[in-house]
């Protein structure tokens, strides 16, 4: 009988190591606190969970892996398996991505916006150029245009931005120097404190971030049709942790992207913009909308003249530049 038990024992022990070895746990680096921008990794999360019956799961942190300007250092190192960043942040370490934040490509839509990362994502050099970081890019994070909350005097026209102090970052920050607006780049978590203190007077950002970030909590306007650009802010996942899984767990991860950006859609496209007008209503926050004639003297003199400078500077560093530009604008022109 003993004998038994301990035979019963031994393969009731082997089954629970063997269980838990199949469990798989993933760290995921974001920041800040859950909001419309991070959906699409919550619903990924979900997702996982389901299709693996538990055996796969991310583990999602709002700030207590990393900072978000150090996460694509520390998915280089291993320290997590997957991470949100913005390209804007340290554009030396992914030149190819910041093509997707020249100002005035002309994106339309939020769906438009994951058709042009995607095709830059998937370009061989966009993913040398990550792979430089052990990164493989999963999707984007699509972004409408951004628009600045500021305080103080309202502008009645671009000439009013002369020597203003604004956060923006990437092509939105070159585009904003030439108006002579005066651009600093800093993180998302750092701006309310910079507007309160008066370090910047105006932020750019999109309409979920300025909810979820303070910004307009003490502005007094808000520009309706600048829209001189966004950024892009992908999630990558550790190449090495990607390869290291089970091809099931791999599926489940990859099969489950399209749902997870659907999701992020629809909830962007309907909870978070239903919510916008009323936020600036119930605080008072007047509409700046500029001449159609002003955002087209904007446009002439930021859009090109940055292409320009993007091409010259990363074919520089070895990359097909001019290539991708033509591969986002082409997309545009075609109407992808």
């Amino acid at each position: 009988m003993r004998r038994i038990l301990n035979r019963t024992a031994l393969a009731a022990l082997s089954l629970a190591f063997a269980t838990e070895a199949m469990a798989t746990e993933w760290n995921v680096s974001l920041w800040g606190k859950r909001r419309a921008f991070t959906e699409h990794v919550e619903k990924l999360a979900e997702l996982v969970s389901e299709k693996t019956g538990g055996e796969f799961t991310l583990n999602i942190s709002y700030g207590g892996l990393s900072k978000n300007r150090e996460n694509l250092d520390g998915i280089s190192i291993g320290a997590f398996e997957m991470a949100q960043f913005c390209a804007g942040y340290h554009r030396d370490k992914n030149p190819s991505i910041t093509v997707l934040e020249l100002p005035f490509l002309g994106v339309e839509s939020l769906e438009q916006e994951i058709e042009l990362s995607m095709a830059v994502y998937n370009h061989p050099a966009t993913q040398a150029d990550l792979a430089r970081w052990n990164a493989t890019l999963l999707m984007p994070s699509p972004l409408p245009q951004y628009n600045l909350v500021g305080v103080g005097d309202a502008p009645a026209t671009l000439a009013d931005f002369e020597g203003l102090s604004v956060r923006a970052t990437g092509g939105i920050g070159a585009a904003m120097e030439t108006v002579g607006a005066v651009p600093t780049s800093m993180s998302a978590t750092e701006v309310r404190q910079a507007m309160d203190s008066g370090v910047v007077k105006a932020v750019s950002f999109a309409p979920h971030a300025h909810m979820s970030f303070g910004t307009i909590e003490n502005a007094a306007w808000w520009t309706t049709n600048l829209n001189p650009g966004t950024v892009n802010c992908p999630v990558v996942v550790n190449t090495d942790a990607l390869a290291d899984l089970s091809d099931d767990h791999r599926a489940a991860l990859l099969e489950s992207v399209d749902e997870a950006l659907d999701h992020y859609v629809a909830n962007y496209n309907g909870k978070t913009m239903d919510a916008w007008g009323p936020a600036l209503d119930e605080r008072g926050i007047t509409r700046v909308t500029f001449s159609d004639a002003e955002i087209a003297a904007f446009k002439e003199a930021a859009a090109a003249p940055a292409a320009a400078t993007w091409i010259e500077e990363n074919t520089a560093r070895g990359l097909p530049a001019q290539e991708l530009y033509d591969l986002v604008t082409g997309m545009i022109a075609k109407g992808m």
